[in-house]
């Protein structure tokens, strides 16, 4: 029984010194094992590994692509047009011996800290190099000047112990001011394609409108004209079945114009006449006259 009471606490530590000693390396990491801030080991495969209890520690850094967005700079082309840029980088750390010589007990946010320096420095130098103009920017050849600010950053990149995979500018616009007389300008000039536009539009509405005025105009003339045309054939052939009924028969045509006379000169309700009684216009009002 007294042995058991030295051996349980003699365990109980064992056992503690022997779980501290082992420390796991995940497969999206590496590590180093440091003792009194020295390396003394580099831990880059997944796994089981073993430490010093107490006298070593292990330092874990990422062993994946990460992103670091760039602060918004300002940057001025050739051109003298000013642009605002704002850019991300991918990168991953490549040595972590070099990368811990490096920034030391910082870690990631100093070593984020000087590659987002580097970057902007890049950008601002490629950027406005001579030949490079906000169009140039703007235009396909962006492709290539992200490549070229990728490689200078690499270049000092190195010495962090980093590996900068890729740089992307995100945007690349114009100063508020410049925005704001660059959308101004625009307004104006799209005011201006409106306003010729519809000018042009007034000027063929005008013309359309006069050519249907001619097309009206003649049309009611030829009809007019074909329609005086009909009506003198229709008059003379009125004229004609008239003289022909005359030389037939001049008593029933008499008496036939008689009655159209009486039709017109007595229509409607009230007409009044005035005229002597034996006027000749009523002779075949007559009775005598009708019955011969």
């Amino acid at each position: 029984m007294g042995k058991l009471k030295f051996l349980i606490p003699i365990l109980v530590v064992a056992a503690f010194l022997g779980l501290s000693s082992i420390f796991v390396v995940d497969e999206r990491e590496k590590a180093l094992v440091l003792q009194f801030g020295q390396i003394k080991a580099i831990k880059q495969e997944p796994g089981l590994s073993f430490k010093i209890p107490f006298i070593q520690e292990v330092v874990r850094y990422d062993d994946r692509i990460l992103s670091l967005d760039t602060d918004t700079i300002e940057v001025t082309p050739s051109d003298d047009r000013r642009l605002v840029v704002d850019a991300f980088a991918r990168y991953r750390i490549r040595d972590v011996v070099q990368f811990r010589q490096a920034v030391g007990i910082g870690g990631l946010p100093v070593a984020e800290d000087r590659l987002s320096s580097v970057l902007n420095a890049q950008i601002r130098e490629v950027l406005g190099a001579d030949q490079v103009t906000s169009d140039t920017i703007l235009s396909e050849d962006r492709r290539s000047l992200m490549g070229r600010i990728q490689q200078n950053a690499q270049a000092s990149a190195a010495g962090l112990g980093l590996d900068v995979v890729d740089v992307r500018l995100k945007q690349t616009n114009l100063p508020d001011q410049n925005l704001d007389a660059t959308f101004a300008r625009m307004r104006a000039e799209r005011e201006r394609e409106a306003a010729d536009e519809i000018a042009r539009g007034n000027e063929a509405a005008q013309r359309v409108r006069a050519q249907a005025d001619r097309t009206v105009t003649e049309t009611l003339s030829d009809a007019e004209r074909e329609a005086q045309v009909i009506r003198g054939e229709a008059d003379a052939e009125r004229n004609a079945v008239y003289a022909e009924a005359f030389g037939a028969d001049p008593e029933f045509f008499a008496f036939y114009r008689s009655l159209e006379a009486y039709e017109k000169a007595l229509k409607g309700k009230n007409s009044s006449m005035v005229m002597t009684p034996d006027s000749e216009f009523f002779d075949y009002l007559r009775s005598g006259r009708i019955s011969e």
